[in-house]
């Protein structure tokens, strides 16, 4: 065989194995986007959950403790903002404040010996306990899945390829969650 005619294929070789490398590339970075998407999803679902339970925690501290109405409307006001939110960014804003917000209630409630006793008021701290645990392995999950998209699009060889990749924010702690407030029931 004459390197005429070897040069060519070995160069149309060279090309097909790079549009193939490329190819998977780019898979790989859209499975790590749609991975990103789906922990926020999943995400969500527990944030939702938290958020359905609110008006029920609050109606029921509002029948025993009625006169503390800063703390139930500011709670109120906490969860309307987190429904609002409509990026992740915002999101994350909007539950650190409702974060603070649950704080400041459950220790009113530690005023109110008869509403610690309340079955319906134990029975919906459970489920916001349970909640809670689900929507802080959901923020592990999601930020596992987001550093490693972010890592993938920022480093060779995806930074070639990920032009059209945004790098998505991790889920950071709430402002002052290192000194949340101690509650025992």
């Amino acid at each position: 065989m004459s390197i005429w005619i070897l040069i060519p294929v070995i160069v149309v070789v060279l090309l097909v194995v790079l549009v193939v490398a490329a190819i998977g590339l780019y898979n790989n970075l859209v499975k790590l986007r749609n991975r990103v998407d789906n922990a926020w999803s999943q995400m969500e679902v527990q944030l939702q959950r938290r958020a359905d339970l609110i008006p029920n925690l609050v109606e029921t501290v509002k029948g025993y403790a009625g006169h503390e109405s800063k703390t139930l409307e500011a709670v109120t006001e906490a969860r309307a903002a987190v429904m609002g939110a409509k990026t992740p960014d915002q999101k994350v804003e909007a539950e650190g404040v409702l974060d603070g917000a649950l704080g400041r209630l459950f220790a009113v409630a530690e005023a109110y010996p008869e509403l610690k006793a309340n079955g319906n008021f134990q029975q919906l701290q459970a489920q916001l306990a349970a909640t809670e645990d689900k929507i802080s392995y959901m923020r592990q999950s999601y930020n596992d899945c987001v550093m490693t998209y972010n890592t993938a699009i920022q480093t060779f060889p995806g930074v070639l390829l990920a032009g059209s990749f945004q790098p998505r924010p991790s889920f950071a702690a709430a402002e002052g969650a290192a000194a949340a407030p101690q509650v025992s029931f």
